[in-house]
């Protein structure tokens, strides 16, 4: 029986009868599989970032244009991530993750065979929707995971997930100018049916959590929000430093692809290899939510973004200095992110996939954001526009954390 408890003058409908299963740890093994599994089902959304030249010339559009894809693939994800990763505490994550694992491969597979611009609209759109697997190992992993382990092997699967963003860019680039965009997209669909058949065989199956019918699943979402405080500011912090995270990204390709630089796709695509030194270099944030020091953690994060595009503002003419940005903007976004992420999966054990949903629909409307906005501050100021942006808004994500630093610690 769906249970019902009155918060803050409205009904939450918690709709969670079965006790959460007692953890009682993750291996190595699991842990590295649900990071590179994750790393992979993420990836998909951002193997066009590098590509949007190249696809731009291939389709006979404008690259601003070709930056609605992008964007549309944002929008795509995070109505995906609304309406399927809540499912996490209502279904067999055994069966539910492979199948939405198949699903996105059909959508890859759509993309690869666009005729033209249009369908390629809807198929990224399609290619957004489905790409939530990764956001559905997340929650799954704080399940399985002991409650001393859990801010490590969160961690080391958000982190994964970033790895996976950085590594689609470096290797979209590689691929396409060796055998065409189109064989990005055929080649992610094929990787999708292998870990979808992995993992099939190897998740372990959990009993649902919850029994309430779909639409009051989906509202549990949002009641949930709504009951605890330190939630609501981490929604917010997270969906900045994402926002921004896709602000430069796709800002970064136009910097890039024009003069001085003149990049191909597979070199603009290899500068996402240093950002993996930071991701890597993050991943050990989770500890600091084990030690108890995820609040001043997560600032310090936001005082090293907002440094970073600061001293990017400056290179908009050196490599160098946009090599450095990445690597120190890299470390200190996926460390706020860790920590962020880390914090929701302690909040309420019951809800992890409905807080998971939550957040990251939160991130990628950010993501959604972030992307548009690079369009119309690159159009109207060049890059110095984007990096006056980027620290604009990294400096009201502090000022949040400065005057809600204590929410954050008690809930």
């Amino acid at each position: 029986m769906t249970n019902k408890t009155t918060v803050a003058g409205s009904t939450h409908v918690s709709a969670e009868p079965v006790p959460a299963p007692v953890a009682r740890g993750m291996s190595r093994g699991m842990t590295l599989l649900f990071a590179v599994a994750g790393g992979a089902a993420v990836g998909n959304l951002y193997w066009a970032q590098p590509l949007l030249h190249t696809i731009a010339g291939s389709l006979h559009i404008s690259t601003g244009s070709a930056g609605l894809l992008v964007t549309l693939t944002q929008i795509g994800y995070a109505v995906g991530a609304f309406l399927v990763v809540p499912l996490g505490d209502r279904l067999n994550r055994r069966r539910l993750i492979p199948s939405i694992m198949l699903a996105s491969a059909g959508a890859l597979a759509a993309s690869a065979a666009a005729p033209g611009f249009g369908a390629l609209l809807v198929a990224f759109a399609l290619v957004g929707m489905t790409t939530v697997a990764g956001q559905l190992l997340v929650p799954l992993a704080g399940d399985l995971a002991s409650d001393d382990q859990r801010g490590r092997v969160v961690g080391t699967v958000a982190s994964g997930i970033l790895i996976g963003i950085l590594l689609s860019r470096a290797i979209s680039g590689l691929v396409a100018d060796a055998f065409g965009w189109r064989a990005v997209y055929v080649m992610a669909a094929a990787l999708m049916v292998v870990f979808a058949a992995v993992l099939a065989r190897v998740l372990p199956a959990l009993p649902p959590r919850a029994t309430a019918s779909y639409p009051s699943l989906l509202a549990s979402v949002l009641a949930t929000v709504r009951r605890y405080r330190s939630v609501q500011v981490t929604l917010l912090l997270g969906a900045v430093a994402m926002t921004v995270f896709t602000l430069f990204w796709t800002a970064l390709t136009f910097l890039l692809s024009a003069a001085p630089f003149n990049y191909s796709a597979s070199r603009i695509g290899l500068i996402s290899l240093v950002g993996l030194v930071g991701a890597l270099a993050a991943q050990r944030a989770g500890h600091l939510h084990d030690r108890g020091w995820s609040v001043p953690g997560t600032g310090a994060g936001l005082l090293l973004a907002l440094a970073s595009v600061v001293l990017g503002a400056t290179g908009a003419r050196s490599i160098v200095i946009v090599l450095v940005t990445v690597l120190l903007l890299n470390l200190a976004i996926q460390a706020v992110n860790v920590l962020n992420q880390t914090r929701l999966m302690s909040v309420d054990p019951q809800s992890r996939s409905r807080l998971n949903t939550a957040f990251v629909t939160g991130n990628f409307i950010g993501g959604t954001i972030g992307s548009a906005l690079a369009a119309v501050l690159w159009q109207a100021g060049g890059w110095s526009l984007v990096m006056t942006g980027a620290a604009v808004l990294f400096a009201l994500a502090l000022i949040l954390w400065a005057v809600a630093r204590r929410t954050l610690t008690i809930g």
